[in-house]
């Protein structure tokens, strides 16, 4: 079934439990919540929980993707102005009704002059590959095999992990291609054939008077095509509920929030249809040394009075080590030291910078002599006229 005739016979947004109006936040909130209570690990040997985790998943890959959603909105929106005007009552099926309540075949009304078989080239397909600038297939090989719905899973990474890239390696459960038949549905050495009734197209016409009528093929039931000798692991769907594990690379400089996208990795489509793909969404957690402001890595560096004012070099951690920091003299507390190269990796090549800001550590006691000493220093400061308020206030 063409995707738009899909979304015409599935209410995404009831299926998550949301208004149509939602918003991206609460479709995600909505899918996670569904996700974790109808996933196939918490309700093994359950059919139906595995239908509606499916349903539930096509939705979010649906509604998720802003250009997807709008199509989806757009479909739905046409076809329930026409039912009010009871110009296609009954849709979805593919079919309406007439005033007398006799059915007819939206074929029919956007068909070719040719009166070509419906559902195929020049028909409804047309008028949708058209609409949504996708390509028609050609009159008598339309496939009945369908791409797998789009996946997402999640994956926590440290600060450095983040910043440095790295792999993880994630474990999901998801339909997957069959490995015995590697997708086909049919038994190792053999493959399937076109449907004969139906050449492909999954759904046989017939006309009574000036209707016609157009219902799913049931030699193939709907599949365009036959399978004389199923797999017998997969029993001819060719896929199958497993869990694998994924080794997904993560690029260096991706931060908290970021998507990773991963082509193929989804769900497996039907019969030896391209599978979806899998979105990994990152989450970094918080460093107790670094922070980050866009490809800058920022630290805060404790330091003595007497550094300061001196001048001093002192070792500086990075991502990959450390770096030597020149302290000037009479460098005021608080100040930022910036450090060329050694922030986080940019896609366009080279590196943000390391902002090294300076911070007095007061000692929380002093012996005896070092009381001595800072006496002195206080009345040596004094007598050079120094005084840090002489401005302050005014």
């Amino acid at each position: 079934m063409a995707p738009q005739r899909e979304w015409l016979e599935q209410d995404f947004y009831k299926a998550l439990g949301v208004a149509s109006d939602a918003s991206a936040d609460d479709i995600k909130r909505a899918y996670r919540k569904l996700a974790r209570e109808l996933h196939p690990d918490a309700n093994p040997n359950d059919p139906a929980a595995e239908e509606r985790f499916k349903l539930v998943s096509e939705a979010h890959s649906v509604l998720s993707d802003p250009a997807k959603r709008k199509e989806y909105d757009d479909t739905r929106r046409m076809f329930a102005g026409a039912r009010g005007r009871g110009g296609a009552a009954g849709f979805p099926g593919g079919y309406g009704t007439t005033a007398g309540g006799q059915e007819f075949n939206l074929n029919d009304l956007f068909g070719d002059a040719a009166g070509g078989p419906a559902g195929g080239a020049g028909g409804f397909s047309d008028l949708f590959g058209g609409l949504f600038n996708r390509t028609a297939t050609p009159r008598g090989t339309q496939t009945r095999s369908r791409r797998g719905n789009d996946l997402e899973t999640e994956t926590t990474l440290t600060f450095k992990e983040a910043a440095l890239g790295t792999s993880k390696t994630i474990t999901i459960t998801s339909s997957a291609p069959c490995t015995n038949c590697h997708g086909s549905g049919a038994k190792p050495g053999t493959s399937p054939r076109v449907c004969p009734t139906c050449n492909g197209a999954g759904v046989v016409s017939r006309n009574q008077g000036a209707f016609g009528f157009s219902e799913p093929c049931s030699d193939c039931r709907g599949t365009g095509s036959k399978i004389d000798d199923p797999c017998p692991v997969c029993e001819g769907d060719g896929a199958t509920v497993r869990t694998r594990p994924i080794t997904v690379r993560i690029p260096p400089g991706v931060s908290d929030g970021g998507r990773i996208r991963l082509a193929g990795q989804g769900e497996a489509g039907l019969r030896g249809a391209p599978s979806g793909d899998l979105y990994v969404s990152v989450h970094v957690s918080p460093d107790r040394t670094f922070t980050r402001s866009g490809d800058d890595v920022k630290v805060t560096l404790p330091v003595t009075f007497a550094e300061l004012v001196l001048g001093t070099t002192v070792s500086v951690p990075t991502l990959d080590g450390s770096v030597g920091l020149k302290i000037p003299p009479n460098t005021v507390d608080g100040r930022t030291l910036r450090v060329r190269g050694r922030g986080v990796a940019k896609r366009a090549g080279g590196a943000g910078d390391l902002l090294v800001t300076v911070k007095v550590a007061v000692p929380p006691k002093l012996d005896d002599a070092a009381i001595e000493a800072l006496g002195k220093y206080a009345a040596a400061e004094k007598a050079s006229g120094f005084d840090p308020r002489a401005n302050w206030g005014k």
